[in-house]
């Protein structure tokens, strides 16, 4: 998988390269030169086009330095605007003087009437203001950096708009959290140096990107080792999946029981069962309370163990009812929340099966999800009652519940909240939302770079437990089966948003696709070229790149 890094990390892999002999000033060359060649193809190769490079004061701005002189050696037309004059004794401007390329600075620019004109002329601009050393929560972008960008957006909404290309991070983008700064400008790709930014797949970060594309910048080819964040790609989930055998029958697939379902929500039931059947798991049991069981008979693709309830909503005796049901069988999974409500029955439902679910046996691992998380943030130090696996599948919401916080705090930080709860809790935490992460106990954790508006409808949380719950009974272990739910529910959301559309799509439309989406990533299957080009922007990224650089630290 590829790697992703936080700033603290990335400078710590930049200093043991220069500990092993490569210098800063050779890594700025790789990365200015990978710069220069993302331009160039987005500029069609046209020997005389215009090429506009923003460059700050720090290294990114010395990246631009070297992209620039590149671009004028392969025949653009290139013009370089100052924030800040360099130093005299820079030696990447004073490579850009030597060659006689143009450079204006914002001082010599009065009202910028220049920097209108460069950008009204320019095919593509390079963005190299800032770079990971800016922190946007402290230091918010005012005076000339302000106006600067003020105009590029300007040029960005002109017909047709100007190309944007960032160096390493759009500029205003927090390189670990993705909080960005109001006036950060949206950027058709990101060229991101060494390894991407945790930061570019955070919201809004994310969406100020456009394609992310990471670069070869002279690091070690051990480099990754160790690292413990990664993008989460479809295709290293096609290389996790299970072969399914010929000769296998529904015992070789697994069994998923889900306890769901209640008077107000019967739907959820439904969408978790038939994802998890949709996933490939041999059957499907779903524990729902009886009274709703007439609501539910037209998913014949599942068996029932219909449960008693209390006002519809199951309590401490459907608990008891579901242990002696799964104890000793064939179940390898177990779904607890979709739907539930949260009632005091459903309080006592939760607590008294978490209770005996170690005695059991036979369990990969248990997904709590929904009002089964709102019932354990009610239950502190709940997960010393439990040692059987477990995948937690909070909203921001739930997640702030179980932490007492706001969800706005849980927005402010995702990738450290998530990982902080996952090693106190000792539980895969899968924390939705746009780019939804992955976090492990021991500190790994995946991000997918998904964010569409098509998974914020009702019921798709419903889906996405039930396909992890569906990979756990497959034989995944817990981390990998997490890990290739979100990445198949993302890409059913991201197939819904092109064919339909975002505002259109429902939870349910997500489980016709899923039968495509899923076939992908069988090792048996198609491949992810069936899915067309929305199947893995990963590898059409990486495909571009290779034309020019090796990616492989990428």
């Amino acid at each position: 998988m590829a790697k992703l890094v936080t700033t603290a990390q990335m400078r710590a892999l930049e200093a043991a390269a220069v500990a092993a002999g490569v210098s800063e000033r050779e890594l700025m060359a790789q990365a200015g030169l990978a710069a220069a060649q993302e331009a160039w193809m987005a500029i069609g190769a046209l020997e005389g086009a215009e090429a506009l490079v923003l460059c700050g004061p720090g290294n990114n701005g010395g990246d631009g330095l070297v992209a620039a002189r590149h671009l004028h050696e392969w025949g653009a037309e290139v013009h370089v605007y100052l924030l800040r004059a360099r130093p005299a004794g820079d030696p990447e401007w004073s490579a850009v003087v030597e060659a006689g390329i143009g450079a204006t600075t914002v001082a010599e620019d009065s009202g910028f009437a220049f920097l209108e004109q460069q950008l009204s002329g320019a095919t593509v601009v390079l963005d190299a203001l800032f770079g990971t050393g800016f922190t946007p929560r402290e230091r918010p972008i005012v005076g000339d950096a302000a106006e600067i960008l003020i105009r590029l957006v300007a040029a960005r909404e002109a017909v047709p708009p100007v190309q944007l290309i960032a160096l390493d991070l759009p500029s205003g983008v927090d390189a670990d959290t993705g909080f960005s700064d109001p006036l950060t400008v949206a950027a058709d790709a990101t060229v991101t140096f060494g390894y991407a930014k945790t930061g570019l797949y955070s919201m809004p970060g994310r969406r100020f990107a456009g394609d992310i594309l990471p670069v070869a910048i002279g690091l070690a080819p051990d480099a990754a080792e160790g690292l413990p964040f990664e993008e989460l790609r479809m295709r290293d989930v096609r290389a996790r999946m299970p072969a399914r055998s010929e000769d296998g029958h529904k015992g070789s697939f697994g069994t998923v029981v889900i306890a769901a379902g209640s008077r107000r929500f019967p739907g959820a039931a439904r969408l978790s069962a038939e994802a998890a059947a949709r996933s490939g798991a041999g059957l499907v049991t779903l524990a729902a309370p009886e009274v709703i069981q007439p609501l539910l008979t037209s998913l014949a693709d599942a068996t029932h163990e219909p449960l008693p309830s209390t006002d519809g909503t199951l309590d401490g005796d459907a608990a008891r009812a579901l242990l002696r049901a799964i104890r000793g069988g064939r179940a390898r999974a177990l779904l607890v929340g979709p739907g539930l409500d949260l009632t005091a029955a459903t309080e006592a439902f939760v607590t008294q099966l978490l209770a005996g679910l170690d005695e059991v046996g036979g369990l990969n691992a248990v997904v709590l999800d929904a009002d089964a998380l709102n019932a354990l943030a009610r239950l502190p130090g709940w997960h010393e009652r439990l040692a059987l696996p477990r995948i937690l599948t909070p909203h921001p919401a739930e997640m702030g519940r179980l932490i007492g916080v706001s969800s706005e705090d849980v927005q402010a930080a995702r990738l450290t909240v998530a990982c902080r709860y996952a090693k106190l809790t000792g539980s895969i935490v899968v924390l939705k939302g746009a780019c939804t992460i992955v976090a492990h106990p021991d500190g790994r954790a995946r991000l997918s770079e998904v964010a569409t508006s098509a998974l914020a409808h009702a019921g798709t949380g419903d889906v996405l437990a039930g396909l992890i719950a569906g990979f756990v009974a497959q034989g995944l272990d817990p981390f990998d089966a997490a890990s290739a739910g979100v990445a198949v529910h993302a890409e059913c959301g991201r197939q819904a948003a092109s064919s339909i559309g975002a505002a259109s799509t429902l939870a349910s439309d997500l489980l016709r696709l899923l039968p495509a989406v899923r076939r992908a990533v069988d090792p048996a299957g198609p491949g992810l070229h069936a899915l067309g080009t929305g199947g893995d922007r990963g590898d059409a990224g990486l495909t571009q790149g290779s034309k020019w650089y090796n990616h492989e630290n990428g």
